[in-house]
């Protein structure tokens, strides 16, 4: 890293911060989040649903156990930049292949260290999350705060078409007894959950996030997984007609994140932004089938409306900080969603539950 390289952070209210470059050098746009978890970088910079975005890690040492070819969870890094206090310089881990420096480098993210990351989640936990840039090669702050205002916001944003697959795969199950086909809509879709899924004994066909309705059933699913995802989902009319189609059909389906979103509007809910959305290992959610606590990971931010939803469906969790909804359930239909990720990585495992749930709901349908 050099430490001698400025680089900057400015934000669409004007709010500046000047720090240090590392990873890639260069200048990069997105919408300013903040995850709180401890560990999991890799993770996260590998985790679709942060297309769009730029990143700040709440713990203020980040790097220090390196990266390794087995913790991404999608085929590259998705976040837009990288924000940290302090990019460790040592990469102490017996499975580390190299550092999160190099590995930003490689993967052109550009990143900026030692700025004041609790005065920037202070303020976008304050005022809302909100577009941003990082640059190393444009410090005028007047400058660059007008290019971030001409750069698009993530209300209306579609962004799944942009993380999927370009054509269907398999992946098959770990179990040689498999019981099931699931097929999986690739919104974004995290390479730990094919793993739980695999685990589970499913062998799993996964799509395009344009894949009809009628190909998806020509596949003779047994169930069927929405995957979590970025963007707005109120921007994906199509795809939540195709889920209608899906969900008529009687057939399993269990959708997560994205996925979740996407099933509300397919029931006639609305979906909303969050102010800064939730995101980070550590979030208290209650399922109130059964009045259980699990600690869970999330990534969103937008969320369903409790009130637009109809009759037929009922809220089956809610998270804990803010009783947004963070789970659903068809009273008639064998569909059910949850707003977090059970796959975790990084994360809790308190949510592997819900796989197996999936896979009953299934059993019940064979």
């Amino acid at each position: 890293m050099n430490l001698s390289k400025a680089a900057i952070l400015v934000l669409e209210d004007g709010r500046a911060f000047r720090g240090a470059s590392f990873g890639a050098e260069g200048e990069t746009f997105g919408e300013m989040v903040f995850n709180t978890s401890m560990t999991g970088y890799q993770e996260i910079l590998t985790d679709p649903s942060y297309a769009g975005q730029l990143v700040c890690m709440t713990y203020p040492l980040i790097g220090n156990y390196g990266v390794n070819e087995e913790d991404v969870e999608s085929r590259r890094p998705w976040v837009e930049g990288f924000v940290v206090r302090e990019a460790s310089r040592v990469a102490s881990n017996w499975r580390s292949t190299g550092t999160l420096d190099d590995y930003l480098k490689r993967n052109n993210i550009v990143g900026i260290e030692h700025i004041d990351t609790r005065a920037l989640v202070r303020h976008i936990r304050d005022k809302g999350a909100m577009r941003a840039a990082i640059s190393s090669v444009d410090l005028d702050e007047t400058s660059l705060l007008q290019k971030v205002l001409d750069t698009p916001e993530m209300k209306n944003r579609e962004l799944a078409s942009a993380v999927t697959v370009e054509s269907t795969f398999e992946y098959p199950s770990l179990d040689p007894a498999t019981k099931y086909h699931v097929v999986c809509y690739d919104f974004g879709v995290k390479t730990n959950s094919l793993r739980e899924f695999s685990r589970f004994g499913c062998h799993v066909t996964v799509v395009p996030s344009d894949t009809s309705a009628d190909q998806v059933m020509a596949l003779k699913p047994d169930g069927i997984f929405l995957s979590n995802g970025p963007g707005d989902p109120a921007s994906m009319s199509t795809v939540v007609e195709e889920i209608k189609k899906l969900a008529a059909s009687e057939t399993p389906i269990f959708g997560i994140c994205l996925g979740h979103q996407l099933l509300g509007e397919a029931f006639g809910g609305e979906t909303y932004k969050l102010k800064f959305g939730h995101r980070g290992g550590n979030q208290p959610i209650k399922d109130l089938t059964t009045g259980r606590v699990e600690i869970t990971s999330h990534n969103h931010g937008f969320a369903v409306d409790a009130a637009s939803l109809p009759a037929d469906v009922e809220v089956t969790h809610i998270n804990l900080n803010d009783n947004t909804v963070a789970g659903l359930r068809h009273k008639i239909l064998p569909v059910f969603s949850v707003q977090y990720h059970p796959e975790s990585a990084p994360g809790p495992h308190d949510s592997e539950y819900l796989f197996k749930r999936f896979i009953e709901l299934m059993d019940s349908k064979s």
